[in-house]
């Protein structure tokens, strides 16, 4: 297996509008089977260096709608990966969306506790701009030695997301 290329930018504002052009296409597809359509993950937290990778919760009341959501999300393009390990959050990968920037798309129930834990580490990041610097500091160094190592680079980073998660009471 190819490894993959860690690349991590400065915030970049455009990253609000590719969400937006994501979400739309999402909307048009589920409609009202998505109770909101959450921005997760570093390129929603102005300031905070980042993959651009745009990671996306789509928040569904619970499992009863899932297939429903499955196949319109087929009907444009996602396939249903499963969980892939994570329990609360279901993984779709997609073919033909070279008009978008790239993003990671997940369905989660409300009371999912893995939502909670993207919508916890994303506020408490927009609300700390200590934590932001700190943060686009450790992942600028993570990339810088381990940019061939995705691995690598995730492990370097968690100690700070763990340290995170205690703070606000989810490590």
């Amino acid at each position: 297996m190819a490894a993959k290329r860690v690349v991590v930018t400065a915030y970049d504002e455009t990253w609000k509008q590719n969400f937006k052009d994501i979400e739309k296409e999402i909307k048009e597809a589920i409609g009202d089977l998505a109770l909101r359509i959450e921005h997760v993950g570093s390129t929603s937290v102005e300031g905070l260096s980042a993959k651009p990778i745009i990671d996306i919760d789509i928040v569904i009341a619970d499992y009863s709608v899932l297939n429903d959501v499955v196949l319109k999300l087929g009907e444009i393009g996602y396939t249903h990966e499963g969980d892939l390990g994570v329990a609360g959050r279901e993984a779709f990968k997609y073919v033909g969306k070279e008009h978008l920037l790239k993003h990671h798309l997940y369905v989660c129930p409300a009371d999912s506790p893995e939502l909670k834990r993207h919508i916890s580490f994303r506020d408490y990041l927009r609300s700390h701009p200590e934590a932001v610097r700190e943060y686009s500091r450790i992942k600028e160094e993570g990339a810088a030695l381990y940019p061939e190592d995705m691995d690598g680079y995730i492990n370097y980073k968690s100690p700070f997301i763990e340290g995170i998660y205690k703070e606000i009471g989810l490590g």
